[in-house]
């Protein structure tokens, strides 16, 4: 299993299928292997998983973790500028 942090899968524009997988991924919901034709589902549609992601997703982009733009397809990607209390 290849387990990648959240901020190695978005250094670069990801679209929300993308950025949502990489955040399972990251939490050791999903391995980098789960089929996303098997996984779509989880984030097209209304789904208890799906909607939880999508959630922290925007808690991300809301504390400045990670950007957010809408176009050219509600995309996110981690903010290179974030430094947390901690560093």
């Amino acid at each position: 299993m290849n387990q990648s942090s959240l901020k190695q899968g978005l250094k670069d524009w990801t679209d929300f299928d993308g950025a949502a997988f990489q955040l399972a991924v990251s939490l050791g919901l999903m391995n980098a292997d789960t089929s996303l034709v098997k996984a779509k589902h989880v984030f097209w549609s209304t789904n208890a998983i799906g909607t939880m992601l999508y959630n922290i997703l925007t808690l991300l982009t809301e504390r400045g973790i990670l950007e957010y733009r809408d176009e050219p397809d509600h995309q996110y990607r981690w903010n290179s500028n974030f430094k947390g209390t901690w560093e």
